[in-house]
Parts: structure tokens; sequence; C-alpha cells
């Protein structure tokens, strides 16, 4: 028998600047998730929640709350970038690019575009950029972040809170 452990973030030696990561698997945003977002977070901004009031916008219709769309590009990022992260630095750049619409399905790309490690050296900082992409293909979500990630030698291991050889007795 052989065990798969599923990767979840990475440490600072598994980025090398220019590689891509595309993310997997994408998401169609309903109307429900959208108006559900808006009331958790208080967003009751009527572009969001009311068809006749969107029909009257620029856009024709609902748009998705952008907050939405950027937590979700985000979240779709988190296995393979900052799943293992020591922390979360900063949002240096975010940018809407085009709207989102109810129906819609976002996909996610991230970008390494530098790292260096600080200077206690158990740990490095690891600068993205993240888009968000429709299923036309359109850009609708841009960011840039800071991560702070593990070295391999001080990385904490992945452990579980019971004896894995008890799970598979037979």
């Amino acid at each position: 028998m052989t065990t798969h452990e599923r990767p979840f973030g990475r440490n600072f030696e598994d980025f090398e600047v220019g590689d891509v990561y595309r993310h997997w698997p994408g998401k169609t945003i309903t109307e429900y998730d959208d108006h559900l977002f808006c009331m958790i977070t208080m967003n009751h901004h009527p572009l969001h929640t009311n068809d006749w009031y969107a029909e009257q916008s620029p856009q024709g219709k609902n748009v998705v709350v952008g907050n939405l769309v950027y937590s979700l590009v985000l979240g779709m990022s988190v296995p393979d970038v900052s799943g293992a992260a020591v922390a979360n630095l900063e949002v240096e750049t975010l940018k809407h690019s085009k709207p989102t619409f109810h129906g819609d399905t976002i996909y996610a790309e991230t970008k390494v575009l530098e790292k260096k490690l600080t200077s206690k050296g158990d740990r490095g900082i690891v600068s993205v950029e993240t888009k968000g992409i429709n299923q036309r293909g359109e850009e609708v979500c841009y960011f840039k972040r800071k991560v702070m990630v593990w070295t391999n030698e001080a990385a904490p291991g992945r452990q579980r809170p019971y004896a894995e050889a008890d799970v598979w007795e037979d």
C-alpha cells in the first residue's frame, strides 16, 4: 500500500521566479453565492442584489461583488502558494479589470515574481501576482501579494492527532 500526501502550499526552496501555477478547479459564481456574500459582509449595494436596479446600470445586469471575486481567486491560490505560509504579509495591488456576472466561471493562475531569504534564514518572502480569468478568457481580477514561507529545514511537519498505524488496521 502507498500513502499519498496532498501537497498544500510550498516552502521557500519550492518557488522559482517565473514559475506559473494554474490553480484547479474553477468555480461558477451563482446568484446565491453573490447574495450570501453580500449579506454576510453587509454590502447591500443594489447593483449586486436588485435585478431592476442593475438593469438600469451601465452593465445592464447584476454584477458580482468584487470582494467575492477577489476572495475566490485568492482561495484558489492557497493550495499552490500560501497553504504552508508563516504569514500573508501584504496585498500590494488589487484591480478588478472587468465585471463578473452571475453564472460566470472563474479560474486562477499565479506567477512567482521574486523571492528572498530573510535575515533569520529560516524563512523567506515570496512575491507573486495572481489573475482571475473568466470562461471567456478575460482577466476579471488581478493582485500582487507577498507571503512569508518557511525554508524546507525549518518547516513544521504535517502531523495528525492520531496514530496513523491505527487507521488502516485489518
